[in-house]
């Protein structure tokens, strides 16, 4: 009798302890995303996000600190005053794996290496006129990531590429790089992980990494809500206009909405002037070409120049010259541009949150009542309420987005990315 009790009592804690263990692996993934995005930066927070035990919070904050993706912290974290035991802060590891992240855009490119939540270890811009061939700026980008990554000494998880086009899913396609000399259909992801390949990019595993990319601005968003501007909305607008174009993304409850095949929020190809310039699309005075740095500077009456990017010179111009009429008349005329654009975009979408990127950053900064009272007369969900537009707030957020997709194998499931090395 005693040896059957002994026995069921030592099964029951053999099953016992093989089920904490399998509930904090499964808790891995949540715990670091929680980390990762800012939203855990205690023990005590994540054991309440977790919904978990202390124990089985303090056992998935070891293991990752293990994995060297996370470091906790040894000294409380306890505010004076405070009743009961501090908790233990849970920090990004100071010397953690990193993502190669890279971009192509009208003026050239830029590599960094991006770090857990979001921060950027390094990065390296290039400047280059885009050849009709990506492979060659793509190769130039990985070439430049590499060295950073030999630099750095760090361990390489992923790498992401975010381009100027809509990028078709699952092909990994760019199917319209309007800005940019590159024929329809460009497979980017192929050539991406071709390069990668060529220089011997591998993972923690030492197996070669395979390239992922992405639209400019869906990567943008993605990382303004996980980091910036839009954490915390559930119904995330993003528009914004870098070096050529105007581009959109919609964030749905974390997830980039790009639709039935990657597609979704082409947003640049809105009429806001029906009697304006030819788009590049067929159809005229789409956002796009109405709200672009290029049409900043055209409506200020300037020339562009070769010296900086477009980009460069319509922020310079906005700040320095506001007091110019002929460049405060420009800035009007965009802000209404895009404010009716935004305004369509708020009666089809119902977003609950709008952050804008690049210039019209700068747009919004210079008058901002004018946007949003634009916004609001023009939107039927506006008027009842008005819906919050507020710049984007990281630097490179695009590279930030890019970095992003490399990390979700990681979130998704850090044991299996990188247990094995």
């Amino acid at each position: 009798m005693f040896c059957l009790v002994s026995a069921q009592s030592e099964n029951r804690t053999v099953t016992q302890t093989r089920t904490r263990l399998e509930r904090g692996r499964s808790a891995l993934g949540p715990a670091l995303e929680l980390v990762h995005t800012g939203r855990a930066p205690t023990r005590a927070v994540l054991t309440a996000e977790l919904g978990v035990t202390r124990a089985t919070a303090g056992a998935v904050a070891a293991e990752l600190e293990a994995l060297g993706l996370i470091q906790v912290d040894s000294r409380p974290l306890g505010s004076a005053g405070a009743q009961g035991r501090p908790s233990h802060r849970l920090e990004i590891a100071p010397r953690g794996p990193v993502a190669l992240a890279a971009q192509v855009h009208a003026d050239g490119f830029r590599a960094a290496l991006v770090g857990l939540g979001g921060t950027i270890v390094a990065t390296a811009p290039g400047c280059m006129t885009v050849p009709a061939d990506p492979a060659h700026v793509i190769d130039a980008v990985v070439e430049a990531g590499v060295e950073l990554l030999r630099e750095s000494g760090r361990r390489c998880v992923g790498a992401g590429l975010a381009v100027p086009s809509a990028v078709a899913e699952p092909e990994g396609t760019a199917l319209n790089p309007l800005h940019v000399a590159w024929p329809a259909g460009a497979p980017v992801r192929e050539l991406f992980t071709r390069s990668l390949a060529a220089v011997g990019v591998t993972n923690p595993a030492g197996e070669p990494v395979e390239g992922l990319a992405g639209n400019d601005v869906n990567l943008a968003a993605l990382a303004e809500h996980r980091h910036g501007a839009g954490r915390g909305a559930a119904h995330l607008l993003c528009v914004g206009t870098g070096h050529r174009g105007v581009g959109g993304a919609l964030v749905l409850d974390g997830r980039l909405h790009t639709g039935s095949a990657g597609l979704a929020l082409e947003v640049g190809h809105l009429t806001v002037n029906p009697e304006g310039q030819p788009c590049h699309c067929g159809s005229r005075g789409c956002l796009d070409i109405e709200a672009d740095p290029l049409a900043f500077l055209t409506a200020a009456g300037r020339a562009p120049g070769p010296e900086v990017s477009l980009l460069q010179q319509a922020r310079d111009l906005l700040r320095d010259g506001y007091a110019d009429p002929s460049v405060r008349a420009a800035t009007e005329l965009l802000i209404d541009r895009l404010g009716l654009g935004l305004a369509g975009l708020v009666n089809i979408l119902n977003p609950d949150r709008i952050i804008l990127g690049g210039l019209h950053c700068e747009l919004l900064e210079a008058d901002p009542e004018r946007l949003r009272s634009m916004v609001a007369e023009r939107s039927l969900w506006g008027r009842s309420g008005g819906v919050p537009i507020l710049p984007c707030t990281l630097d490179h957020n695009s590279l930030v987005g890019a970095a992003e997709l490399a990390w979700q194998q990681v979130l998704d499931d850090p044991l299996a990315a990188l247990g094995a090395a």
